[in-house]
């Protein structure tokens, strides 16, 4: 009987002491962060991300989502779904009830920066005065058209500030509440002369000029805060965050997008 034998190769690997072999071994992905962001905090997250992750290297993934309202894109409407979040970025009020509910972490809540209301132009017309209440009742009969958000920071113009001001027919029939998009879009494309909203929200928009913040005594300040939700994948991280939001740096975003910064 004859019997065939087939040569084995045996490839052997050294190891030695002291040598790494780490481009072998897989690599850790990147922490991405989930933000859900209300428009007025928006421009100051958009500001400080490429730099933020440049330095950390933690991504930062931004969702446009409204304090409250029917939208899907509500962040209460987010979470009785189980969207998946780390950060929540809204109106003080809504975060406070977030957390009276168990779905952001008490510890973690931030107050980052005041929003006072605006209004603003198309670019390059001639800004009304604003400067005392006269002036500024004068400026909205006077107008064509006034825009205003259909918000909550619209409702209190709406049902507060307009009627306490003896407005007339006819500022009711030439004024008209935005719902969907910001105010400032619609001063930029010319289908309203005046907006007003905050200013947070108008002052990144292209095509428009700030007039200025409304008068002391028609003003409605809005807090903007964060927090970490308690279903966050990465919860160090995202603290990590709002602690750089508090930072010069992150002060100072917050103050060129239009916010008053917390101290």
């Amino acid at each position: 009987m004859r019997f065939l034998f087939k040569p084995v190769l045996l490839s052997c690997v050294l190891l030695s002491p002291g040598v790494s072999y780490a481009d072998d071994a897989p690599q850790n992905t990147p922490v991405t962060l989930t933000l859900l962001s209300s428009s007025g905090v928006m421009g100051a997250v958009q500001a400080i991300a490429p730099e933020y992750e440049k330095t950390t290297g933690v991504k930062l993934a931004v969702k446009a989502a409204p304090p409250r309202g029917p939208s899907p894109q509500a962040i209460p409407n987010r979470l009785d779904r189980n969207e998946q979040a780390d950060v929540v970025l809204t109106v003080g009020v809504v975060l406070d009830k977030l957390i009276a509910q168990g779905q952001v972490d008490k510890s973690t809540r931030v107050d980052l920066g005041k929003s006072f209301i605006a209004m603003a132009v198309l670019e390059g017309a001639v800004k009304p005065d604003i400067g005392s209440m006269k002036a500024f009742r004068q400026t909205l009969i006077s107008a064509d058209s006034v825009a205003y958000s259909g918000s909550s920071g619209g409702a209190y113009l709406s049902h507060w500030l307009f009627p306490h001001m003896a407005l007339d027919q006819n500022f009711k029939l030439k004024s008209k509440a935005v719902p969907d998009e910001p105010v400032g879009n619609v001063v930029a494309r010319g289908e309203a002369q005046l907006g007003v909203q905050q200013l947070s929200e108008l002052i990144s928009i292209p095509g428009i000029d700030i007039v200025g913040l409304i008068p002391d005594k028609a003003q409605q300040m809005i807090l903007y805060s964060g927090g970490v939700l308690k279903n966050s994948s990465h919860p160090a991280e995202a603290m990590a965050l709002l602690d750089y939001m508090e930072s010069d740096k992150g002060r100072e975003a917050l103050e060129q997008s239009g916010l008053k910064p917390i101290h």
